[in-house]
């Protein structure tokens, strides 16, 4: 057990959206000033289900209204941990779910993101949260994953 971690100030809820354009890519994003990419994806606020946060996420650093259509898997433990700029320590539990698009245009460069790409599944980008390959794939089993 990493026992720098002594100090973990919270557990936090948070959704990641697996969402796709026409040709089957995944989106990814990039935060300003960092060199990896991550999903789409945010902490759950009070009084919001976990399907409202993943819409208002995907608005809010996308410009895109999503359907969340099912859950993939859920996530959690050492490798969900973050320590931001600030010093905080937060590990998350994480609810990865498949979103379709509804409507909507790529806005990038935003408040909270500064590049916005589909990228094929096979071309993955490098990212800042590690995932199961599988949660990536278009052969998906239609059963929820878990780590035990």
């Amino acid at each position: 057990m990493d026992h720098s971690w002594k100090g973990i100030q919270k557990i936090k809820a948070g959704v990641a959206g697996i969402i796709r354009n026409e040709q089957g890519e995944i989106l990814f994003g990039r935060k300003h000033n960092e060199s990896t990419w991550g999903l789409i994806a945010g902490a759950i606020e009070l009084g919001e289900t976990p399907a409202q946060a993943m819409v208002r996420e995907a608005l809010e650093e996308t410009g895109l209204v999503v359907e969340p259509e099912k859950i993939i898997g859920v996530y959690g433990g050492e490798d969900r941990r973050f320590t931001y700029s600030n010093g905080h320590q937060v590990e998350y539990l994480t609810i990865v779910f498949e979103c379709r698009i509804k409507l909507g245009q790529l806005n990038p460069d935003n408040e909270e993101m500064k590049d916005l790409q589909f990228f094929p599944e096979d071309q993955l980008p490098p990212m800042a949260n590690q995932y199961p390959e599988y949660i990536f794939s278009l052969k998906q089993e239609e059963r929820a994953h878990f780590e035990r």
